[in-house]
């Protein structure tokens, strides 16, 4: 029993960020500097009057000016959108020939709605992948069990799942606190075997999560009913895993394929 794949259909509207800091054509350069500055993630603004988009103002834009210049003297207008209803391959082909980072989202009526970003781009094809990650596990627990199962999507509890995997790396565990907190993660992969909750994919998630007082998360889910007796259920037994207390946060190495890379660089 697989999962459709949806690849290649997936909206912009799907992965766009809604909540867009937006600065106003009167805004003085000093005050957009200062913005700047002081935020870890905006190096440039789309520029709105009354959620209009009329231009977009970078860094770059703002190095030459004089602290007094409104923003609609310094502002690119000759600006590159897109669209609600836009498929995100056709948004990652502009992105990525334009060499821009962003691209504002605006309705029919030119008004910003959102905004949509490399980032959100990488997103979408990890996500995209998730459910077929899935039926690829479900169908081999089948063949390997000689069982029928079926997939649900559900919300679950953190402190309900058993983790299956005894390490997480803490450079990895702030990446996915940064995703978290911009609401850029993807479900969990579940399985309900007759009632327990087995953790077998996310748990980088779900501890970052849990570090941020989050208790339920989205989650593809493989029910088995009744239970079977699983390999991962056997390694979590073995390695004495019983909750999210016990997966143990490695913060004196970095990530074994990091360091592969860093290597072979």
């Amino acid at each position: 029993m697989g999962v459709a794949d949806t690849t290649g259909k997936a909206r912009v509207s799907e992965y766009m960020t809604q909540d867009v800091v937006t600065v106003a054509p009167d805004d003085t350069v000093a005050d957009v500097a200062t913005q700047i500055a002081e935020s870890d993630e905006h190096s440039g603004f789309p520029v709105c009057e009354r959620r209009r988009v009329e231009g977009f103002v970078s860094a770059r834009d703002l190095l030459l000016a004089d602290d007094d210049d409104p923003l609609f003297k310094v502002m690119t207008t000759d600006l590159i959108v897109a669209h609600p209803e836009m498929k995100v391959n056709e948004a990652a082909r502009v992105i990525l020939r334009s060499g821009i980072q962003k691209l504002p989202v605006v309705d029919d009526a030119g008004n910003l709605v959102g905004i949509i970003s490399n980032a959100d781009v990488i997103r979408s094809q990890i996500e995209r992948a998730t459910p077929e990650k899935v039926g690829k596990l479900m169908r081999t627990l089948e063949n390997i069990h000689g069982v029928e199962l079926r997939q649900e999507r559900r919300t679950v509890a953190l402190d309900a799942l058993t983790p299956t995997q005894g390490k997480v790396y803490a450079d990895e565990l702030e990446g996915r606190r940064y995703e978290l907190e911009h609401g850029l993660a993807e479900p969990l992969v579940v399985i309900d075997n007759g009632g327990e909750l087995l953790l077998a994919d996310g748990h980088h998630r779900v501890l970052a999560a849990d570090r941020v007082g989050v208790d339920e998360m989205d989650a593809y889910v493989i029910v088995i009913d009744p239970a079977l007796e699983l390999g991962m259920q056997r390694t979590a037994d073995r390695e004495g895993l019983e909750s999210l207390d016990d997966v143990e946060v490695v913060d004196y190495a970095r990530h074994p394929l990091v360091e592969t890379t860093e290597r072979l660089q």
